[in-house]
């Protein structure tokens, strides 16, 4: 299991060394989730701080878009090199065009779905992903409940990425702890993103990501 501790629940007077302690304490990326207040009713980061989250990091940033037009934003954060750019299906008409130009900029395109939306939406899409993120939590916000539906959905997404690509990776983001990780591993996912369980830890955030692993 890879995990991606989500900056969002970081103290943000001190992000360099927050950003710091979880590529010490063993995470494989650092997930930045980019809220514009229009898709989502909350507003966080702009490539000024990613630029600055980037350059504290020493593992790949895996930046999440819950944004309205997102090429546009994709422009804005593509300088910043991350691993992944992921995006909401639910608001982008043209999803495919949006994969190509992704990956035309060097970066691995990933598509997240809100937690009512099919995984079999992406059936025709999944030969031109490197990863899906599944929401376990409605967007916006951090420290919410894991929504335990995901668990079947992420089955259900496996099944059809054996079938058209296995080598794209599913990521579950929401809600994840100790507890129902292992039911996401046995699901088929190889991503989790954890914020207040790592950074909210009472033992620390390397205690947190090895409890996770």
């Amino acid at each position: 299991m890879l995990v991606a501790p989500s900056i969002l629940s970081a103290d943000f007077g001190h992000l360099a060394r927050d950003v710091e302690g979880i590529c010490e304490g063993g995470c494989d990326l650092v997930h930045v989730d980019v809220m514009d207040g229009h898709f989502v009713p909350n507003l966080t980061i702009g490539p000024v701080v990613v630029e600055a989250v980037a350059k504290a990091a020493t593992k790949p940033l895996d930046i999440h878009l819950m944004v309205e037009n997102n090429s546009f934003f994709v422009d804005l954060f593509a300088p910043l090199k991350p691993e992944f750019i992921s995006f909401h299906i639910e608001e982008e008409k043209h999803p495919h065009r949006l994969i190509q130009k992704i990956r035309s900029l060097g970066i691995r395109p990933a598509i997240v779905l809100n937690p009512q939306t099919l995984p079999e939406m992406l059936e025709f899409l999944l030969e031109d992903l490197d990863m899906v993120l599944l929401m376990s939590v409605n967007p916006g916000f951090g420290g919410q409940k894991f929504i335990p539906s995901v668990v079947e959905k992420a089955k259900r997404l496996k099944a059809l990425i054996e079938k058209r690509n296995p080598a794209c990776l599913i990521e579950v983001d929401g809600g994840v702890n100790d507890e129902n990780v292992k039911l996401l591993g046995e699901a088929g996912v190889d991503v989790v993103v954890a914020g207040s369980f790592v950074y909210k830890h009472p033992k620390g955030v390397k205690e947190a990501i090895a409890s996770l692993k």
